[in-house]
């Protein structure tokens, strides 16, 4: 397939399902709009641009800039954003948005307002804070950051420079997770026991090279905080597709499904446990790391935790993915597709006077971007982002060290293990320190 080609077929695919027809939307003034960058615009950075500029029609807020480290991918989302508000905005063309080799250069922006980050988990916690100290209020993808040290270190500088930032665990914005953890907030499981998590399993196998890097690709600005090392196409992205990334498999780069999709699923398990600002005091994990070429993160695993309160939380690997809570009185499994209780009648439950009523969202997008405007807390504020992530990040390590461990979560650090807490921040290639 020609570049041109594929550019129109990725763009269309990922674009479709979010295409509304212009009258549904009421257009807030020029004078009145908001003005975004979006900083990593490949496969999970599409869709939220694709988000972004349809909700930002709805909300008054514009895309002016976008920024990625492959030429081709910028290309493509330049042209996707200009495509779009010209088909929109009922104009023959559209030229306004602007594109970045370096975060860096969008971040010294002065009309800014703000900024979605969809790079890879590794950078995550260097981009938000270069973000942050610039003022500059946040979407960041889940997790929130690949280092425990980055997340607390954010949190201080989001709530220091007093900013907005939403964690993409979209499913705080889903009616399905937010039925369930009222449902269990409010009691009608009666005393909660437990809480099971089950998450997809990563498969497959890397190759390592080395191959020619591609002339598009600035490589080594990719490799950022992490050591040297050859080029393979499954060590970074597709060349000629949109298709999952193979970083995504490989240390140092991510932890794997934990964080992957445990992001989005121990998130709503301590949503509804009432521990989203806190977390566990013990925890055990066993995992398989087998010989899959350059894919090294964890494949089947399984991991166990213990609250204050005694409310036990297993996590593994699993189908289908999805939360279950058990409670003296029922059980309730929510997955994104539904909800399954063991009292149906519990289904069309709606929080009465002094009852428990959660945060409702109903797109998380269009939260983040209302929330730039009224200065509140967005569905999943920073402390909630970082909690969730910080979850996935000790049950990794108890995966990778095998043995149980005490965590202390007012501290944030293991107990009297220094060996464990000497891994909850890594070293970093300079000039990429946080």
């Amino acid at each position: 397939m020609k570049r041109r080609e594929f550019i129109k077929t990725a763009s269309v695919s990922l674009a479709a399902p979010l295409i509304v027809p212009s009258s549904v939307f009421s257009r807030p003034a020029p004078s009145d709009r908001l003005l975004l960058g979006s900083i990593g615009v490949g496969r999970q950075g599409q869709a939220n641009l694709m988000e972004l500029l349809y909700r930002g029609l709805e909300t008054g807020a514009r895309v002016v800039a976008v920024c990625d480290l492959d030429r081709h991918r910028l290309d493509n989302a330049r042209w996707l954003a200009e495509k779009t508000y010209a088909q929109e905005l009922g104009l023959n063309q559209y030229h306004g948005v602007s594109p970045y080799h370096d975060f860096r250069e969008l971040l010294s922006r002065k009309d800014l307002d703000g900024v979605v980050i969809s790079v890879p988990d590794f950078w995550h916690g260097i981009v938000a804070l270069a973000a942050a100290r610039a003022g500059q209020d946040i979407y960041l993808e889940k997790p929130l950051t690949y280092s425990l040290v980055e997340g607390q270190k954010l949190v201080r500088e989001v709530r220091r420079k007093k900013l907005v930032l939403q964690t993409g665990s979209q499913q705080r914005s889903s009616i399905y997770f937010l039925k369930a953890c009222e449902i269990v907030r409010n009691g009608f499981l009666g005393e909660l026991q437990s809480i099971k998590v089950w998450l997809p399993e990563d498969s497959g196998r890397g190759q390592p090279g080395p191959m020619p890097i591609p002339p598009n690709l600035d490589y080594n600005f990719w490799l950022g905080p992490t050591p040297e090392a050859p080029y393979s196409e499954d060590r970074v992205h597709p060349q000629m597709s949109y298709e999952r990334p193979g970083w995504m498999q490989i240390e140092p780069y991510a932890r794997g499904m934990i964080t992957n999709w445990g992001a989005h699923m121990l998130d709503i398990a301590q949503w509804g446990h009432n521990s989203e600002h806190s977390g566990p005091v013990s925890l055990e994990a066993s995992a398989e790391f087998p010989e899959r070429g350059l894919f090294n993160v964890h494949t089947r695993f399984k991991a166990r935790a213990v609250y204050g309160d005694g409310v036990t939380l297993t996590v593994e690997s699993g189908e289908p993915a999805g939360v279950r809570f058990e409670g003296t009185e029922g059980w309730l499994f929510v997955r994104r597709e539904g909800i399954e209780c063991s009292n149906q009648n519990l289904l069309s439950y709606q929080p009465g006077s002094g009852q428990v009523s959660l945060y409702h969202s109903s797109n998380h997008m269009k939260n983040f971007l209302e929330c730039l405007r009224t200065r509140q807390d967005p569905a999943a504020p920073v402390e909630v982002g970082h909690r969730s992530n910080s979850l996935c990040i000790i049950l990794h390590l108890a995966m990778k060290l095998g043995r149980k461990l005490q965590w202390d979560p007012e501290k944030e650090q293991f107990v009297n293990d220094e060996e464990a807490n000497r891994l909850l921040d890594y070293p970093r290639r300079k000039p990429w320190q946080v």
